[in-house]
């Protein structure tokens, strides 16, 4: 089970990243650095443990980068998987669950200090969630659940969403 980058190096890309005085980063620094936080990732945890036979968990992967830089941040999705075929042994999971909720309740949610992404604005993050949607539409391996929901119903919907991906024929 990985959270966030998940790794030393991955953890000090973040902090560059959600820096609020790096508010002028742009799309593609910003889209470099997270696929190099997803490498490293790759590299020092996932692949280990995936020769040894684990099931590996992830709180974001590619998908979160299709989203935020290729679609929210107008970088291209197709140009972010042309990037991760080449950076990435494997670019999509066997199953991706996109918990959805709109914009208004995700800032409701947000009882803390905004970092440098969360700071971007309703606009462009209603743009991510958009970009997310279009991939669970044109990536087989995606399954949406309404994430407004009482948290054990979005339990067992991220459960039956799981054993239903898994049942189509994972890798």
């Amino acid at each position: 089970l990985q959270h966030g980058p998940g790794t030393r190096i991955g953890e000090q890309i973040r902090e560059i990243l959600l820096s609020p005085e790096n508010e002028a980063m742009g799309t593609m620094t910003e889209f470099l650095l997270y696929m190099a936080s997803r490498a490293q990732l790759w590299s020092e945890k996932i692949a280990p443990a995936l020769e040894q036979g684990c099931c590996v968990v992830l709180d974001r992967w590619l998908s979160s980068t299709c989203a935020y830089q290729g679609h929210a941040g107008a970088f291209g999705v197709d140009r972010v998987l042309r990037v991760a075929e080449d950076t990435l042994e494997r670019v999509w999971p066997d199953a991706t669950i996109i918990l959805d909720v709109g914009t208004d309740t995700a800032a409701q949610r947000m009882n803390r200090e905004l970092d440098r992404m969360e700071l971007k604005g309703q606009t462009y993050h209603q743009k991510v969630r958009q970009g997310f949607l279009d991939l669970a539409e044109t990536q087989d391996h995606f399954a949406v659940v309404d994430a407004t929901q009482p948290v054990e119903v979005v339990h067992e919907a991220v459960i039956e969403g799981v054993k239903g991906l898994l049942s189509e024929g994972s890798r």
